[in-house]
């Protein structure tokens, strides 16, 4: 198969008996071990001989008429944030590595499992997911599939989860997302990554960066993918995908904040595609969303990520902050400095927030705006720089976390063509409308793969 075959086809190779589960997983763990690639950097634990136990499960209950699922057998990673029985759960962290084995798993891995998903590993991540660029100094850096020679940041927080499916790894990734950790690492993976509306999914077993903001994702081939995905993690019926077409799309373009300071190959991919989709008959509508620009004074102090990321981690960051990444520690501990009053402040400025922005967005469909505004630049230059680090992870977070104060939902689809650079197109809507989301980026998407309008 594929390096990224899609959940779909995979199932109909495993149905057809084309393909074993068990060639499957063993697949995805040979692209694990290769000693060229990133694996010994995009995953923290391996799980080989339980992967390819249950993969030979799976096989012996389809033989039987007796699969969970139509995806029984399919590898998938899983974030080092979510609880595995019997494991720890470090969270990319060195401070959590003598903690206790989770007695359970966390209910949307358990809700995959059920489904037959295959677990193939623990993915790194940044440290206590904090940071849209995925560095860690902990366990190393996987680089993004672009230009590996330069060695370029993958994204983060999920940072394992996107290489791992951008390599064929696994056949798709779970991860989380507070302010971009799933749709970042697929803008600079090239893959799709999807976050719900964060009440949809639940988040026991997960270990919190910020309760009020968290939510439960995926990164995938493409936007069915992670469909099914979302479908399984959500505890819903996994009914047939809704179709609607690409023409008559309302497509609104914020103009406030969204398209700022945007690398002129970004701002040209992103031009572009929107011609493309007007050209099929999408409605392109620019839109001033001047709430947009509310959002970094909203986060002055620290935001719901120092607050509730401080609550969290008050004790242990006093016991053993010398085990932390000193640019992850700093940003925690600027919850220190927010009072309770700040905090109410903070939960009563949002909730206007958000009532502002559905009401200007409630007469279209989607906003569209690109994921990030740049190329992944290099690691090793963000290692180095301190400064630099805080100015590129600030330009990375400031798209996709819009969506996640405005509590929609959002979807990363690659725009760029195949060999260039990975960027990301951003879909996005209110809360509650991921079904529609869903389908609305399902016709985008097989609108930009249309080659009669490529040239638009």
């Amino acid at each position: 198969m594929t390096m990224r075959e899609t959940l779909t086809a995979r199932a109909e190779a495993l149905d057809s008996g084309r393909m074993s589960a068990v060639q499957m997983v063993q697949d995805a763990l040979d692209r694990i071990r290769d000693p060229d690639g990133e694996g010994a950097r995009a995953f923290v634990k391996v799980h080989a001989e339980q992967a390819l136990a249950a993969a030979a499960a799976h096989d012996g209950l389809r033989a039987a008429g007796a699969a969970p699922s139509p995806f029984a057998g399919i590898p998938i990673s899983v974030k080092d944030l979510f609880d595995l029985k019997g494991e720890a759960t470090p969270a990319g962290s060195k401070a959590l590595a003598g903690a206790a084995p989770a007695g359970r798993d966390a209910p949307a891995i358990a809700r995959l499992k059920a489904a037959g998903f295959v677990v193939v590993g623990r993915t790194n991540m940044t440290e206590f997911a904090f940071s849209g660029l995925g560095l860690n100094p902990h366990y190393g850096t996987p680089a993004s599939p672009w230009d590996r020679q330069t060695r370029r940041i993958p994204g983060g927080s999920s940072s394992g989860a996107g290489v791992s499916v951008a390599d064929g790894m696994a056949a798709a990734g779970t991860g989380s997302d507070t302010g971009g950790s799933c749709r970042i690492p697929a803008a600079l993976c090239g893959t799709v990554g999807y976050k719900p509306t964060a009440s949809a999914v639940p988040l026991d077993g997960a270990l919190p960066l910020s309760t009020t903001l968290d939510s439960i994702g995926s990164m995938a081939p493409s936007v069915e993918c992670c469909r099914i995905l979302h479908t399984i993690l959500s505890g819903a019926p996994l009914d047939a995908a809704p179709v609607r077409p690409v023409a008559g799309l309302r497509i609104a373009v914020p103009q406030t904040v969204a398209l700022d300071g945007l690398e002129p190959y970004v701002a040209d991919l992103f031009e572009r595609r929107l011609k493309q989709l007007e050209a099929a008959g999408a409605r392109i509508v620019f839109v001033p969303l001047a709430e947009f620009a509310e959002v970094a004074a909203i986060n002055a102090k620290g935001g719901f990520t120092a607050a509730e990321s401080y609550a969290w981690h008050a004790r242990l960051a006093a016991e053993k902050g010398g085990d932390y990444d000193p640019r992850v520690l700093k940003r925690i501990l600027r919850g220190r400095d927010q009072s309770a009053a700040d905090y109410i402040e903070l939960l009563e400025r949002r909730a206007d927030f958000v009532r502002r922005v559905e009401a200007a967005i409630a007469a279209y469909d989607v906003i569209a705006m690109p994921t990030v505004p740049a190329v992944a630049p290099p690691i090793a230059a963000l290692e180095a720089d301190d400064d630099l680090f805080t100015r590129v992870n600030l330009a990375m977070l400031r798209n996709p976390t819009l969506i996640n104060m405005m509590d929609g939902c959002s979807i990363s689809l690659p725009m760029h063509e195949a060999g260039e650079a990975p960027a990301g197109l951003m879909l996005s809507a209110r809360g509650g409308q991921d079904a529609a989301l869903f389908a609305a980026a399902r016709a985008v998407e097989a609108a930009l793969a249309d080659p009669i309008r490529a040239g638009a």
